[in-house]
Order: structure tokens, then sequence, then C-alpha cells
């Protein structure tokens, strides 16, 4: 077993940090309806659809997260800036999300939207090949590398076909974006080693 350096520990809390804040931005945006009845909250269908959805994802970046910081034991300046951009990108959630709300799901917004689930998956693949690709990390398998690659490359691609069928179907760019959203539900893979505490991994 192999101790993680104090400095990917504090990387990993400040992470977590972000992503605590992130959804408590997120309830904050939810505003009550002004009439005292059950009637009035059916028009903000919109804003609780998109609140479930980047809760839902928060969660899974985060958990996702998790579980490739468990293959880390070096903070690197590269796995530094390659977190921070990725980071960045998830900060923009909130922001995306009050506008799909606003609008009712209206095309440019939901485009946005999936344009920047885009932007998340691209920098969550460049933190992966910092954590698990390179060349020194034996705690990671060739075919954990290969599943992760290749699972990040069809979601990609997947929520760019979402950006642009929102342009024209917004409604079905949100459940494509959720169906994609499930293959993440789960970090691991079948068939990958999974790291014990510490940074090292085991079968």
């Amino acid at each position: 077993m192999v101790a993680r350096s104090p400095g990917l520990e504090r990387v990993s809390l400040f992470s977590d940090g972000v992503f605590a804040v992130l959804i408590t931005i997120l309830v904050l945006e939810m505003k009550p309806p002004e009439e005292v009845t059950f009637e009035a909250l059916v028009p903000l269908w919109p804003t609780g659809l998109s609140y479930a959805i980047s809760y839902l994802f928060i969660a899974v970046v985060w958990i996702n997260h998790h579980h490739l910081f468990g293959f880390a034991d070096e903070a690197t300046p590269q796995l530094l800036w390659s977190n921070f951009v990725h980071l960045f990108s998830v900060s923009l959630i909130p922001f995306t999300t009050e506008w799909v709300a606003e609008s009712r799901l209206a095309a440019a917004p939901v485009a946005l939207y999936a344009a920047l689930f885009v932007i998340v998956n691209a920098t969550y693949l460049a933190l992966c090949w910092e954590v698990v690709d390179r060349p020194a990390n034996e705690s990671a398998s060739e075919l954990m590398q290969r599943m992760l690659t290749m699972r990040s490359f069809i979601t990609i691609g997947v929520f760019v076909v979402s950006a642009l069928l929102a342009l024209k179907w917004p409604v079905v760019a949100i459940v494509l974006i959720c169906v994609c959203l499930a293959c993440y539900t789960r970090p691991d893979l079948p068939g990958a080693r999974t790291p014990e505490r510490g940074g090292r991994a085991h079968r």
C-alpha cells in the first residue's frame, strides 16, 4: 500500500468543497412561487427538471472524480491544472441550469447546456489522461485505460449530438442527456481494477 501525498489530499479536499458549493448554488437558484397553492408549482416544472438533471450531473461528476483520484499518487503540476480546468467547466453548470429553467427548455439554452456537458467530459478526459495514462502509474490496467477513454469519447459524441438536436428538438436533447448520464452512474468498469486506499489497486 502506497500513501497518498499530502498535496494530493489537499487537491481532493478543495475539489470536494467546490462540488459542495455548486450544489448549494443550484438549490439557491430555485425560487418558490408567490401563490400558496400546489397548482402554483406546476408552471415551475422546467426549473425542477433542470435542477434534478444538474444535481445528477454534479453527483456523477463528483463520484467519477473521487474514483479517478483513487488512482493518483502525486499532485503533479499537470494534474493540478487539469483539475482546475475541469472544475472551471463544472462551475458553469448553475448558470446554464438557470437559463434552461427560465427559458422553459428553449432551444439555445438547452444547446448551450449540452455543449457544456461536452466541455466537462472533455476536461474529465484530460484529467483521466493525467491520472491513469501516465507511464509511471502502475495502479491502472491497460484495459481500464482503454475503457475509460472509449467511454469518454462516446459520451462526448452523444453530448455533441444532443447540442445539435437541441436547436430543433430541445426535449429530445434533454432525454438523450439523461440517458448518457446513466452511463456514468457507475465509475468503475467491468474488468477494471479498483484502487485500494492509499493509491494502490487490486483486482
